[in-house]
Order: structure tokens, then C-alpha cells, then sequence
């Protein structure tokens, strides 16, 4: 487990656009933390330079006892696993490739760039396949599978990295409710058993308030909530889902009310 320090972090991209404006926040080794927030609010640019997959313009980002810089990348990436919307997912390779491709940051350059594993990878793997079971379908193509599955052969990827933190960008996005339940739960159940801090982006309030530790609400670049999803009433929903300063309209303010 990992402890993760953000201290102020800003993002400008080269069209002007500013991401992040200082954002800072100290998530605890071991945690379930939920960032909500808009579409545009910042979640995936700040998801995204804690392992180093965006620059920040401005701020440090500390993994443990770890400043993230451009000099120990793979460093970083190996303790941190990344589950993507979209899977991110080799469609023509096997399941068990899929999930053996979270071993390339442990293998020399050569052995990543050949596919070549150990033994101790295959086992890795197949444990990992074993925790969401899915050892039934290591053999299969990954483009054969339905989103849920293919979005657990992502989490097992993360596991066959043996990480420290887990970072999950929507990871229930395009998944039906029944298979972002089981997607949750699935992350849920590995914090809490393996002590890893998970870290998951979401939309949807009801799964942020059902399995979370703690909420971070960004809106705007700008951290406007940080604190327990019991504290996540109308009015705290409404400041976060605002777009420049105005309310949430009457329909959305309902909705969230009752989320």
C-alpha cells in the first residue's frame, strides 16, 4: 500500500486550456477514494498525472516515499495499475497475454518488447484471473468477451502488476448496472483484502456513495468537496456538478437528491 500526496497541482495544455488549478489532497495508503465530478472537471487529468500519463505544469505528486518525475516513469507505472474505460484491452491477443502484459514493467526491455515471461509471471496471471474470475476464459480472445469480463481482465492486468495503488478511470461507464455493481464491488474487495489504495474517477453518485472511504468532488479544475460520501446531501451535489458558479438545473438537483 501507498500513500498518495497531491500538492498543488495545475495542468495548462498548450491551447491555453487549464485543467487543474492547484489541486492538493493526501489520500491515505489503503483508501477507496471517489472523485466526481462533470464531464471536464478534471478527474481524468488528475487521475492521469499521478502515474505520470500527464505532465503537471505546476505541483508535486508523491507515490509513498516517491516524488513522480520524468526520470522514474517506469518506476512509478510499475506500482501503479491503471484500468481504462474503454479496457485498453489487446482484442486479438488472449486473455491470459492481456493480463501477462502487466508483468512488461518488470521484464528488461528485450523481454518486453519479445513477450517474454517467466514462470513466475504465468503464475502471477493465473492468480490474478483467479481473483475475478475469469480462469475459464484465459485462452480465449480478449474481442470475445462482454464488456464486464473484458473490464475484468483489465483489473486483473492491474493485480498481475502487484501495485500499490490502482487508479480507475470510469471504469463502469460503459458497463450495464448489473456489471458496474460487480466492477465496484470487485475493486472494493481488493482494497480492502490487499490493502492496495484504489483511486476511481465515476458519474454515477448512488456506486461513489455505496463503496467509497471518501468523495473528492472536483468542478472547474478546482477541489469543491473532500470528505465522506455521507456528506454528499443536495447541496454539497449541487456546488460540484454547477457549471461556472450557476446551480444545477431543478430535474438534475432532483436527481441527485435522491441519488
Amino acid at each position: 500500500m501507498a500513500k498518495i500526496i497531491i500538492k498543488d497541482i495545475g495542468k495548462r495544455y498548450a491551447n491555453g486550456f487549464e485543467a487543474l488549478k492547484g489541486v492538493s489532497a493526501e489520500i491515505a495508503a489503503g483508501s477507496f477514494t471517489v472523485i466526481l465530478g462533470p464531464s471536464g472537471a478534471g478527474k481524468s487529468t488528475l487521475l492521469r498525472t499521478i502515474n505520470g500519463l500527464e505532465t503537471a505544469t505546476a505541483g508535486t505528486i508523491q507515490i509513498g516515499e516517491q516524488v513522480v518525475t520524468q526520470n522514474n516513469l517506469r518506476e512509478v507505472r510499475s506500482q501503479v495499475g491503471m484500468v481504462f474505460q474503454h479496457f485498453n484491452l489487446v482484442d486479438r491477443l488472449s486473455v491470459m497475454t492481456n493480463v501477462l502484459t502487466g508483468r512488461l514493467s518488470h521484464r528488461s526491455w528485450l523481454g518486453s518488447l519479445l513477450y517474454l515471461f517467466r514462470r513466475t509471471d504465468l503464475d502471477l496471471a493465473h492468480d490474478a484471473l483467479i481473483r475475478v474470475g475469469l480462469t475459464d476464459k484465459a485462452w480465449n480472445r480478449a474481442d470475445k468477451l462482454s464488456g464486464g469480463q473484458q473490464q475484468r481482465v483489465g483489473i486483473a492486468r492491474a493485480l498481475a502488476q502487484q501495485p500499490r495503488v490502482i487508479l480507475a478511470d470510469e471504469p463502469v461507464a460503459s458497463l450495464d448496472p448489473v456489471a458496474s455493481e460487480e466492477i465496484m464491488g470487485l475493486l472494493r474487495e481488493i482494497c480492502t483484502r490487499d490493502g492496495i489504495t484504489v483511486v476511481v474517477n465515476l458519474h454515477q453518485v448512488e456506486l461513489a456513495k455505496r463503496f467509497a472511504d471518501r468523495i473528492i468532488g472536483l468542478n472547474d479544475g478546482l477541489v469543491v468537496y473532500d470528505g465522506p460520501a455521507s456528506g454528499l446531501d443536495s447541496a454539497t451535489l449541487s456546488r460540484i456538478y454547477s457549471r461556472n458558479g450557476d446551480q444545477v438545473d431543478e430535474q438534475l438537483e432532483t436527481m441527485l437528491a435522491y441519488a
